[in-house]
């Protein structure tokens, strides 16, 4: 299979990690920072808006947005980004990585200052207008996803692919980090400069006029680093991957990697024609080919994104629970709508620095060493009995005396979910599937994923209310509980450590040799013989893993 290799593919397969992959990891990572500022910063956001345009006279508690109106302007961008997705995965192999990379970016920055120029002073149209706005910055986030994906694992090498594309979605880390120093920059600024009773005291002069400035400014401020790359993002070449496999152009895939990689390359044109004319390189994704070839892998990937986002957007749900039991967010009533973005800020950026971030980078320095199976199979493992570990005893951890208990169990949780399936869902599918329908599969992939997160988010936001309709939230009918919530997400983290034994292992491998790209019309009966066999013996030893785990016979 190596001697079929091209020069150029193989030259990026065995190169030394250079400046170049490092500026890649910035530039590809800022919709990412871009995805997580805004999914962190619009929760703030919600509770001012709440405040300002949905105040009831003579209400004990401040004003919040109605369930309605929460949902829509929390699940446009959702929406907006499984349909960014779809478009733009498709997009990138019919027109190219590096054409369509511009487009979502520039998508992004504009979308994301018009959210905070939403207009009308009224409480409908301004949600009108962040609505709209929000749906096209997630439509531009989504195509973010299949393309920065792509475009990493397109130009690292082989031996470092899986630490370079987590560290692009390591950026994600990063965006919420800045998310939340903006968020008490900004509102400590304007703390001290409009001081304002607490709410209990004087409910109107509690949310003082300037408030509107605040989450403008925090929502608009998500654009500024995305728009500093925006130059370098149109300077990068076109990967040398989609260049020779898709459009053909030994060429110009061979002087485009000389000038990267700083070596002389050769352009192999016959070669090139040679592996893209062979019948085995031309089925398409509605094919039987691609059924019998990627068919059982692109399941894999979709099913184990979609059960891992299902379970990782439900965090919302404790959040609540956990700041109120820490005591770092008092009632609402005690405080004005500036102290209470301040006080929320700071302990979403606390339960971030200590439980979400630190996943990501242990990832990175883990991948290429442990790699992405092991590390996406312990996660779903370990994400299922932390949950059961808060669902079985949840009357003891909900207690007085108790509370740091469950905080210590919830952020192990979305520890290993960053240390696990968050991560490698967004590695695998840029990896195994040919260069022609990598960007497609891999956008198929995320919109299941962001599917997930839609169920986990509003789903589980009805589901987890109280069994009594006394004791729901205001607005909501009474659900499961929290407590059989939990036992349900614990089963879908179980599900999907069930469905990762479909993925295959692509450490460590060429992207050529994990797609079969370089087999030809008669692919390599040894070759393919020692793949099945290498595939056998290590899913037979981790099945063996789970039957231990389960209590099977084995």
């Amino acid at each position: 299979m190596g001697s079929e290799q091209l020069q150029v593919l193989n030259a990026l397969d065995v190169a030394k990690t250079q400046w170049y992959h490092f500026t890649a990891i910035v530039i590809a990572g800022m919709g990412f920072f871009t995805d997580a500022y805004d999914l962190f910063c619009i929760s703030l956001v919600t509770k001012l808006l709440g405040r300002i345009y949905y105040h009831v006279e003579g209400s004990p508690t401040p004003g919040t947005l109605p369930p309605q109106v929460s949902a829509s302007v929390n699940g446009v961008a959702f929406v907006g980004t499984l349909t960014g997705q779809l478009f733009f995965g498709w997009l990138g192999d019919k027109m190219g990585r590096k054409q369509v990379y511009g487009m979502t970016l520039m998508l992004m920055v504009l979308c994301s200052v018009a959210s905070g120029l939403s207009f009308g002073n009224n409480a409908k149209s301004v949600m009108a207008t962040l609505c709209f706005f929000r749906f096209w910055l997630g439509f531009g986030i989504g195509g973010d996803y299949p393309l920065s994906a792509t475009i990493m694992s397109e130009y690292a090498n082989k031996k470092t692919r899986g630490a370079f594309i987590a560290a692009v979605f390591a950026m994600q880390g990063v965006g919420i980090l800045t998310g939340g120093m903006v968020a008490i920059i900004v509102a400590t600024a304007f703390k001290d400069r409009f001081p304002a009773p607490a709410y209990a005291v004087d409910p109107v002069a509690s949310t003082v006029p300037e408030a509107d400035y605040v989450w403008r400014m925090i929502l608009m401020f998500g654009s500024v680093p995305a728009g500093l790359t925006y130059y370098w993002r149109t300077k990068m070449p076109e990967t040398a991957r989609y260049t020779a496999l898709v459009a053909k152009d030994a060429k110009r895939a061979a002087a485009d990697m000389s000038k990267v990689l700083h070596v002389e390359v050769e352009e192999e044109q016959e070669k090139v024609e040679q592996i893209t004319g062979a019948q085995a390189n031309a089925f398409g994704l509605f094919s039987m080919e691609f059924l019998r070839r990627h068919g059982v892998h692109l399941l894999g990937t979709t099913t184990c994104w979609f059960l891992l986002d299902i379970a990782f957007y439900s965090q919302n749900l404790f959040q609540k629970d956990i700041f109120s039991a820490i005591g770092w967010i008092p009632k609402p009533a005690t405080m004005n709508a500036l102290e209470e973005v301040f006080r929320i800020a700071k302990a979403q950026t606390l339960i971030a620095l200590c439980g979400t971030v630190p996943g990501y980078w242990f990832t990175v320095a883990l991948i290429d060493v442990m790699g992405r199976f092991v590390i996406q199979f312990v996660g779903f493992l370990m994400m299922t009995l932390f949950m059961l570990g808060l669902a079985i005893p949840y009357h003891h951890w909900t207690t007085k005396g108790n509370q740091i208990g469950f905080i210590v169990m919830y952020a192990f949780t979305f520890f290993f979910a960053n240390f696990g399936p968050n991560s490698t869902t967004f590695i695998v599918p840029a990896e195994i599937f040919p260069a022609r329908l990598r960007s497609t599969c891999h956008g198929i992939s995320a919109a299941s994923g962001k599917l997930g997160a839609i169920v986990g988010s509003f789903g589980f936001l009805y589901l987890a209310q109280n069994q009594d309709p006394a004791k729901t939230d205001h607005g909501y009918p009474a659900g499961i509980g929290v407590r059989n919530s939990l036992f349900l997400l614990a089963a879908c983290n179980f599900l999907g450590l069930l469905c990762t034994l479909l993925v295959p292992e692509s450490k460590g491998k060429s992207l050529e040799e994990m797609s079969g790209e370089n087999e030809g019309d008669e692919p390599n009966s040894h070759n393919q013989a020692h793949n099945s066999l290498s595939m056998t013996s290590e899913y037979s030893s981790w099945f063996k893993v789970v039957a231990l785990c389960i209590g099977l016979p084995h």
